[in-house]
């Protein structure tokens, strides 16, 4: 169990992140046309797994929009949004916001994404979502950088994330 604040009020998640040196749990979570997608549908790519509570909140906007501008450049790398949104509203934020680069994936099936990556809130206002946080994994899915924002009305830290992305063979 973590803990993190929302505006400074404390609140915890069900666990951590997955370890640095670990392979990433894979998982099921729905993208735009409603289907399921796994780790094993971005073979041979780095990740960058953006875990958000809500594109609906102005911080969660801003760390999309800067994450599918780093992706413009850098094809070899998928940019994975993961949210407790619904689908369609997430596909209407980056079609109103021109975000062509992220791939946006919604966790409304199943809470075992929350569970096996430790975002899972507990308690306090947002219990049910997910923290923010970010995970990055290489071709192999082994996870190479993890960060759980212990403020979650503060950015990640991006420069450290897309670091990590070096360090990857």
């Amino acid at each position: 169990m973590a803990k993190i604040t929302l505006q400074g009020n404390e609140m915890r998640t069900n666990g951590s992140l997955p370890n640095v040196g670990s392979s990433a749990p894979d998982f099921a979570l729905v993208n735009k046309d409603l289907e399921n997608v796994s780790l094993s549908a971005f073979p041979g790519k780095r990740k960058i797994l953006s875990i958000v509570p809500s594109l609906d909140t102005p911080v969660c906007a801003i760390s999309t929009k800067k994450f599918d501008d780093f992706a413009k450049e850098h094809d070899d790398t998928a940019i994975l949004i993961i949210s407790a949104d619904l689908p369609f509203a997430m596909s209407r934020f980056c079609v109103s916001e021109n975000l062509e680069h992220v791939t946006s994936l919604s966790i409304m099936r199943s809470q075992e994404f929350s569970r096996d990556y430790g975002v899972l809130i507990e308690d306090g206002p947002l219990a049910g979502i997910t923290a923010r946080a970010i995970v990055v994994l290489d071709q192999k899915n082994q996870v190479v950088h993890t960060e759980l924002v212990g403020e979650i009305a503060h950015e990640p830290d991006y420069k450290a994330a897309i670091q990590a992305l070096g360090s990857v063979s």
